[in-house]
């Protein structure tokens, strides 16, 4: 493997780890805490959730693909590559389900907020199971940012 595909491998989990840690406990909270408004404090939240799904989706790929070359069947037998599975399924997860059946709640509740209509319970069921499985991905991404020296063979 070439050093900037392992350059590359090691800003790509460091960027998913950080936004993950970065957006999920500074930025959503803040937002929250800052604008009087929670509609608009809870739209920008999830684009950023989204975005963050692209982000998560584009590193799991990158890192799997690169542990799959560098590897090639042995890293079926490494508790790093599930790891990056099961977070990739996590964000799969939340970004082409969870995401869009909040966001078709949301639509069906214009011109009021969700919050204020009979989808409020079923809203934050699923706000709910978002937020554990997001909390699972951002726990995980400390083994794997810590085990890139591993990804390394270092």
């Amino acid at each position: 493997m070439t050093r900037l595909s392992e350059h590359l491998l090691v800003v790509l989990i460091t960027l998913w780890a950080g936004a993950l840690w970065s957006i999920g406990y500074i930025v959503a909270p803040t937002l929250f805490g800052m604008l009087s408004d929670r509609a608009l404090a809870g739209d920008i939240a999830g684009r950023l959730f989204a975005l963050l799904g692209w982000i998560g989706v584009g590193c799991a790929l990158y890192v799997l693909g690169f542990m799959l070359a560098r590897w090639r069947w042995r890293a079926f037998r490494s508790s790093l590559f599930w790891l990056v599975v099961a977070m990739l399924l996590a964000t799969l997860a939340s970004q082409f389900g969870i995401q869009p059946l909040m966001a078709q709640m949301k639509a069906d509740a214009w011109p009021r907020e969700v919050m204020d209509t009979v989808m409020r319970d079923r809203f934050a069921t699923w706000h709910g199971v978002s937020s554990v499985l997001y909390l699972i991905q951002s726990v995980l991404a400390l083994p794997l940012v810590l085990g890139v020296r591993k990804l390394l063979g270092r």
